[in-house]
């Protein structure tokens, strides 16, 4: 079992090299710029939020400071996947009533949470003025955080693509389902065509072993390099396992429940390899989170 295991860890780190040589170096630790990703799939259902709690944790754990930005501004669940109840969300920093920090809310870990609404469909397509708003807001925060993790909601609403294109780094979750996997691609070569992102970190959730994980990103791949000009490196995969369906009903992260747990495991593999990427210097060319201080790190 644990060769195994190792050899597949061997597969998916040569077919990571293979895929994109350049980011296959061992990345130098840096200190001097927040990093923003986006989590994010094409599909519901396919476990994105519990990926975005149990990763916030787990780099808590590794002493970096988080922060979370629940974007799915109609259907908050972040705030019900940690078991809070936010007197205050997004929606009242958009109407103007409250300040982005003081809607910050104290999660697990010293983990910081940006709450998001829910029932309210007034804020699930932002303005050009709101979106400016929010990016200047964050960008105020003075460095405060080392990750800011975005949870996306699902779809390829105009909220998505603006939250993806925001984030220094895109993250998509998939499962081995086909439908999965084709609203996957079709999120990815939304942005690459009409946005020009042009790289994507792929995790596989709900898989019953690492070699699907890896046929899943194969084919992903071999799609990708034939109609897409873009790059795609498997990150990881997550097991299946009915322990997450507990930690859900308790509120609380499988990561904090079961550490012990096979998942659990996985997680702290997932949350090893985000810390080791290779950190992008410099905005994408889009307007980005924090991009000021890109601006200020690329100078130095």
């Amino acid at each position: 079992m644990a060769e195994h295991a190792s050899r597949s860890t061997d597969q998916a780190r040569t077919l990571r090299a293979m895929n994109n040589p350049e980011r296959a170096r061992v990345a130098e630790s840096s200190q001097a710029a927040t990093r923003v990703l986006s989590v994010t799939s094409g599909k519901g259902g396919v476990g994105k939020t519990a990926v975005v709690a149990n990763l916030a944790v787990l780099l808590a754990r590794m002493d970096k400071r988080v922060l979370i930005l629940d974007a799915d501004l109609g259907l908050a669940n972040i705030d019900v996947v940690f078991g809070l109840a936010p007197s205050h969300n997004l929606n009242h920093f958009f109407t103007g009533e409250q300040g982005l920090e003081s809607i910050l809310v104290d999660g697990p870990e010293g983990i910081k949470i940006l709450p998001a609404g829910s029932g309210v469909q007034r804020f699930t397509r932002l303005d050009s003025q709101q979106k400016m708003q929010l990016l200047e807001a964050l960008d105020s925060m003075n460095n405060d955080f080392d990750f800011v993790l975005i949870d996306t909601e699902a779809g390829i609403s105009e909220n998505v693509t603006y939250f993806n294109t925001a984030a220094q780094e895109i993250l998509v979750v998939t499962t081995p389902e086909p439908t999965a996997i084709t609203d996957a691609y079709a999120l990815m070569k939304l942005l690459s065509n009409q946005y020009h992102e042009k790289h994507f970190n792929l995790i596989v959730n709900f898989i019953k072993n690492e070699d699907e994980a890896l046929d899943v990103y194969r084919k992903m791949t071999i799609v990708a390099n034939r109609y897409l000009d873009i790059s795609i490196d498997y990150i990881g995969s997550i097991p299946h396992d009915r322990l997450m369906v507990d930690a859900i009903r308790k509120q609380q992260t499988l990561v904090q429940l079961f550490p012990d747990s096979r998942t659990s495991h996985a997680f702290e593999a997932l949350a090893r390899t985000v810390v080791q990427e290779p950190q992008t210097l410099g905005p994408k060319g889009s307007i980005q989170f924090f991009w000021k201080r890109l601006l200020e790190f690329g100078a130095k």
